[in-house]
């Protein structure tokens, strides 16, 4: 995501210390209060639950994040964009200025584990680069000036 220990910490209200300790693996105990925290700004939780088999049909019904992604983007407006577009925009240096406002909406208010699944499955599909699509991301943002504090 390219946050810092700073960046990170503020966000989630823990302490640097903290956050460099998660991130080394030497904390040794983290509440399950700060763990939630710290997700919840990956846009990530923590769920305990008994397990339960997945069936194909439960794999097959899930839109993609790319799909998902786009849907978002376009919510408010007349043209949408696709998932192939985004795909586009996320792994090269192409982007049409007739989907700037779609690329702000989704980098502003997308939830961030909607953003990382993105990246993950542009990595799985491609090979993409995790950093480098975080970092195009956050580039774009800048770009089109988000106030979001995800890309500060």
């Amino acid at each position: 995501m390219g946050l810092t220990q700073t960046t990170l910490a503020k966000l989630s209200g823990l302490s640097r210390a903290t956050v460099n300790q998660v991130e080394n693996g030497t904390l040794r105990d983290l509440s399950l209060t700060r763990a939630a925290k710290l997700l919840g700004i990956l846009g990530l939780s923590v769920t305990v639950s008994a397990p339960r088999p997945k069936s194909h049909s439960d794999q097959t019904a899930k839109s993609s994040a790319l799909d998902i992604a786009a849907r978002t983007a376009s919510v408010s407006y007349r043209v949408a964009i696709n998932a192939d577009k985004l795909r586009e925009v996320f792994t090269t240096d192409s982007v049409s200025t007739d989907f700037l406002p779609h690329l702000y909406t989704l980098l502003e208010e997308a939830p961030v584990s909607l953003l990382a699944s993105m990246v993950e499955e542009l990595h799985l599909e491609l090979g993409s680069e995790r950093t480098l699509v975080w970092k195009k991301m956050r580039e774009l943002a800048r770009r089109l000036k988000s106030s979001r504090g995800l890309w500060n």
